[in-house]
């Protein structure tokens, strides 16, 4: 007796909508992609009790005549491919041709659809994949399906939905991808008859994101300006270096419209951020990318959420670049932000007349437990005080006098440093400081900075136009060497030490043919590497910067990072953490004693770097608070 046997269409129906139909939100994603497809300038989309009663998609698109409402409830029956070649050129959401018909197979489906122009329209009714009713209507024009009572007659399949509050939620994620990626389109949603959108159509993508996401995280975000790199054309929204996520909820990729999860863009987001997110953390980025759709596959995955390139190293590459243009772009006006000279204000005489005698005693008592012993600065002390004019100029108050900005760098009163001793990991990439008699002119940066001390021996403290500036000293010297020794490596490579004694590795065949494939990047970052054998190397040089106690295990850990990088690109990046843990021990530390030239210069190198805003390890250098935050930390303003 035969053991095999043909499945009945009912049943077919219902193992082919298992793949497409997962939840309501399924039936929301298919819907909406064919409303797109039929050119629809508004969307409705309605649901109840999170989608499981009830779900209705109404557009304004082309819509369609009775011939084809009928035909588009047949398996495997599309209008946008023919053969199989256009497989290698999809130009549109949706092509399989299996949504209508899975959708109708697990709920109670209608259907009504009218061409533009036409007299009357046309309407369907379908109940677990069987047509009920077909007969003219007079519904307007473009196409409105509702689907209710979604998987009634799969009560094992119902049981697994989530609460009504989850399924509507992934309905509004959804919901959400769409219109981001098509803001010249109008969407309305509503949930249970309550309003939830309402998205005006002709909208830029800003728009759109300041109603999803408000205005704060809009104006963080940085322009990708429209370019065409190696055949992809990319646009689309940036977050600011230091914008980050702990997950990947608002890294949102579009890729020819269709939003996409890709572990190739992801990599290449994160390599183009690089030192410019702390670990652990996701960029923010709203990125829309256009390339020709032969040399992407989009028919991988039933609900077409992966896609794979037939290069993705190119791709990859081009993120990179496009991503670091971009963050170099703000360099600016980053730069601008705290290099503003301050200009003379004049602040009117607002001297307050002196109390009784009396009444000073008693505030001077009210105040004495805010303050601290006054403790003259000495050799051990470490702190750079600047002494504030016991006289403030004429037409300024003692109260104002020594939080105004000033376009020189020297303060009223010369103030008294100590004189540290000389440390190598201090002094060994700041300027000498000079005699006073002789000392050069201050540099641009310099000038317009006010230089007011140093807080907890780390945070230096700075006046400008602005405001308040507060530099991390470690962070910043970090930055600044960070950059001048990967400048290094991709110069001359970086100087080796030989081993006395090689080192043999060996690793499985495909980690083999990683590093055969990165010998040359290997020895630029100064680890010797040679084939010994089959699946076995000879580790015989390291970086002279490099102290590792474990050789072996290094290059375990470079063949993971490997796998994480692109071809091209990243190989000149490839020693880079290696450089971040090298430069954090050798940056001015803590508890490290500089003194005001020193600070100045600092300052400046920071300024002159690529990517000024952050340490190698993402945290940020320098932050402003500005006069109206601290007016209104006063109460001067609210």
């Amino acid at each position: 007796m035969s053991r095999i046997a043909l499945l009945p269409e009912a049943v077919a129906s219902q193992v082919a909508a298992g793949e497409v139909v997962e939840r309501p939100a399924s039936v929301v994603k298919e819907l909406v992609e064919n409303s797109l497809d039929a050119g629809a300038t508004r969307i409705e989309v309605l649901i109840r009790r999170g989608g499981n009663s009830s779900i209705r998609i109404v557009d304004n698109g082309c819509g369609m005549d009775r011939d084809d409402a009928l035909l588009c409830l047949e398996r495997h029956a599309t209008s946008k491919i023919r053969t199989g070649a256009d497989l290698m050129a999809i130009h549109t959401l949706g092509f399989r041709g299996e949504a209508l018909p899975s959708i109708a197979s697990v709920s109670r489906f209608r259907l009504t659809t009218r061409e533009h122009g036409a007299l009357a329209g046309t309407e369907v009714l379908v109940n677990a994949g069987k047509m009920e009713t077909v007969r003219d209507c007079g519904e307007p024009e473009g196409t409105q399906i509702e689907a209710r009572s979604l998987f009634y007659n799969l009560p094992a399949r119902r049981k697994f939905l989530r609460t009504e509050n989850t399924e509507a939620s992934h309905v509004e994620h959804v919901l959400q991808l769409q219109a981001i990626g098509h803001p010249h389109v109008g969407f309305t949603f509503l949930n249970d008859e309550r309003l939830v959108h309402q998205l005006p159509p002709g909208q830029t993508l800003r728009e759109r994101l300041r109603d999803f996401f408000g205005a704060q995280l809009v104006a963080e975000l940085l322009e990708v300006p429209d370019m065409e790199i190696a055949g992809l054309r990319l646009g689309g929204l940036l977050g600011r270096a230091g914008v980050s996520r702990s997950n990947r909820e608002q890294q949102i990729v579009f890729l020819n419209g269709r939003p996409i999860e890709n572990p190739t863009i992801y990599h290449g987001l994160r390599e183009g951020y690089h030192t410019a997110l702390m670990k652990g953390q996701h960029p923010v980025t709203f990125l829309s990318i256009e390339m020709d759709p032969a040399a992407v596959d989009v028919n991988v995955h039933p609900a077409k959420r992966e896609v794979r390139f037939r290069d993705p190293a190119l791709v990859r590459e081009v993120i990179v670049e496009v991503t670091r243009r971009v963050l170099e772009s703000d360099r600016a006006s980053w730069s601008r932000t705290f290099t503003a000279p301050a200009p003379a204000r004049a602040v009117p005489d607002q001297t307050l007349p002196l109390l009784p005698p009396a009444e000073q005693f008693a505030l001077r008592r009210d105040w004495s437990h805010f303050s601290a012993p006054a403790t003259a600065p000495t050799e051990t002390s470490g702190e750079a005080i600047t002494s504030v004019p016991a006289n403030p100029p004429a037409g300024r108050s003692s109260e104002t006098s020594q939080f105004s900005p000033s376009v020189t760098a020297q303060p009223a009163t010369p103030p008294v440093f100590p004189d540290p001793p000389q440390t190598e990991i201090s002094r060994a990439h700041l300027p000498p400081q000079s005699p006073p008699e002789t000392a050069p002119a201050q540099p641009r940066a310099a000038q317009d900075f006010k230089f007011i001390g140093i807080l907890g021996r780390l945070y230096i403290l700075m006046e400008n136009a602005g405001g308040l500036v507060l530099v991390d000293q470690h962070a910043a010297h970090e930055r600044i060497l960070f950059e001048e020794m990967r400048r290094r490596m991709e110069g001359q490579g970086v100087p080796t030490q030989r081993l006395l004694l090689p080192i043999t590795l060996q690793v499985a065949p495909k980690d083999a043919d990683w590093l055969r494939e990165n010998l040359d990047a290997l020895a630029r970052t100064g680890i010797g590497l040679d084939p010994f054998g089959a699946g076995t190397f000879k580790i015989d040089a390291l970086p002279q910067f490099l102290s590792a106690t474990e050789p072996s295990q290094l290059l375990r850990d470079i063949i993971d990072e490997l796998r994480d990088t692109s071809q091209q690109t990243s190989k000149l990046r490839l020693g880079e953490d290696m450089i971040a843990k090298t430069v954090c021990r050798h940056a001015v530390k803590a508890n490290d004693i500089l003194r005001e030239p020193e600070c100045l210069r600092l300052v400046q190198d920071l300024l002159a770097c690529e990517l000024p805003y952050c340490c190698p390890h993402g945290r940020p250098t320098m932050i402003q608070l500005s006069y109206l935050e601290l007016e209104k930390k006063f109460g001067r303003k609210v």
